[in-house]
């Protein structure tokens, strides 16, 4: 398991390694504003990122559709979390670039921070949704669906915080992990 995840180059590029530090820091102040800022906000919904997930998250409705109604509806939510996921195992098993994977979970934990909004407007249905409507005026809010289904509306704040919680978590570790892989990489810089 130590191979898989903490293997670095022989011989760092020094220009490669300056950009992986670049991109690092960049991923690190940004991720401290996601953990430090209150799902509630939006922050993460309202940021260009979301927009990158958008089309993953419009896609999975319609690869889980041959799935029945509620995996067409959850399909959203899946594929949303699922895209990063996937590019973090090929960075891993196809390509062995352990920071591209780190930036891959990193990638992974801020979707599940921003669906946490979407949940967390299960009950309030406020939320703007895609088409340019709220909940209240349209049927195509999916958590509230989702959760309706199976008797959990009421629960949807906590759902929002476990999925936030869970983004949290799996951000602090792909941080940790990139920084020690730097470590590693500055070990081995090819000067």
């Amino acid at each position: 398991m130590k191979d898989l995840l903490l293997t670095v180059e022989d011989a760092v590029n020094p220009f490669y390694f300056a950009g992986r530090v670049v991109v690092f820091l960049l991923l690190a102040g940004w991720g401290w504003r996601f953990i430090t800022t209150p799902l509630e906000t939006n922050y993460t919904g309202e940021s260009f990122l979301h927009l990158i997930n958008l089309p993953f998250h419009e896609a999975g409705h319609v690869i889980f559709m041959p799935f029945g109604r509620f995996m067409t509806i959850l399909g959203g939510s899946l594929g949303q979390v699922l895209m990063p996921a996937i590019c973090l195992a090929t960075f891993l098993l196809k390509t062995r670039d352990t920071f591209g994977a780190s930036v891959a979970l990193w990638w992974t934990a801020e979707n599940f921070m921003d669906l946490a909004p979407y949940i967390n407007d299960a009950r309030s249905l406020d939320l703007l949704l895609l088409g340019g409507f709220t909940g209240k005026e349209v049927d195509a809010h999916d958590w509230n669906n989702l959760l309706t289904m199976l008797g959990w509306l009421e629960y949807d704040h906590r759902l929002a915080h476990l999925s936030y919680g869970i983004g949290t978590v799996f951000m602090v570790l792909a941080l940790l992990w990139g920084a020690g892989l730097l470590g590693r990489q500055y070990q081995r810089l090819d000067w």
